[in-house]
Parts: C-alpha cells; structure tokens; sequence
C-alpha cells in the first residue's frame, strides 16, 4: 500500500476552493466536472437532505435533456461540498456540458412537481428527500454558473 499512485483529485488545494465549475479530468473521451458547492475548510458543508434531493432532481433532469445519450454519472462527493458530472466527448462537447449544466440548475431551482425517485419503491433513503431544499441548492449554484464557460473552469493555484 505505500506505493500507491496518488489520485488526482487528492493533488488540489482544497484550502483554495470556491464555489464553482472545474474540470477535474479527462479520461479518453470521458470528462468528470466538479461542481463545487462549500469550501471544504469552512465546515459549511451540504446537509445530506440538500444533496441527496438536488442529485435526485438534477440526475433525472440531465438524464431526460436532449443530450442524455452523453451522460455518463451525476453524483455527490463523499467531502459533502458538491458533485461530479462526467460525459462523453463524443456526444457532449465541453461548452454544450456547461450550457446544459445551467439549463438543467435553472430548471431545477423552479421545478414544482413531484421528486423525482421520492417513493420507497424507488429509493432507499426517499425520507431524507425534500423539494424545498433541492429548490434552493440549485437556485444557488444556477446563479453561480449563470456567466461559467470553459475559459473559468480551472482549479486555482497555489
């Protein structure tokens, strides 16, 4: 175990973080964004109701877009300060994954109807969903991300 390969993500100053979009890597044709919502070093961090609502919401929204055939992952950091978002490059070009990022987090910011995998048929923690607070995580980082393009999406240096 001592000669373990570093992973990339471990290689960022996270001290450095703030809320936005980065790209985090690039895997052949697949790309994985991170979508910075906390600063890791503030403790203010997601609660578990807030990401486990908004990916419920976002997940289902970029699954149903136009685009969906490029869609590889929507999911949570274990850190609880945001989200990766990997696509394929063959079908989602770098400008159409932000521009599909703010379409999808503007929607979901005003979305009123029902949560999406809210039942506990369809999900093993459906309690912890709440709508309001998916609502308000997504207004937040829509406004966030309303100017990103890929000219801002590198992380900061030391």
């Amino acid at each position: 175990m001592d000669n373990m390969e570093r992973i990339a993500s471990f290689s960022v100053d996270h001290s450095l973080l703030v809320p936005g979009l980065y790209l985090s890597r690039r895997d052949r044709e697949i790309t994985s964004l991170d979508l910075r919502f906390k600063k890791p070093n503030t403790g203010d961090l997601l609660t578990n109701s807030e990401i486990h609502s908004a990916e419920h919401v976002v997940a289902t929204m970029l699954r149903n877009h136009e685009l969906k055939d490029g869609v590889i992952y929507f999911g949570p950091f274990g850190c609880q300060t945001g989200f990766y978002f990997l696509y394929d490059t063959r079908i989602i070009s770098d400008e159409q994954a932000i521009d599909m990022l703010k379409t999808v987090f503007s929607a979901a910011a005003v979305y009123d109807g029902p949560m999406p995998g809210g039942s506990v048929k369809e999900c093993g923690n459906f309690a912890n969903l709440d709508m309001e607070a998916s609502r308000r995580i997504c207004a937040f980082y829509a406004e966030l991300i309303a100017d990103w393009s890929v000219e801002k999406w590198f992380y900061p240096e030391a």
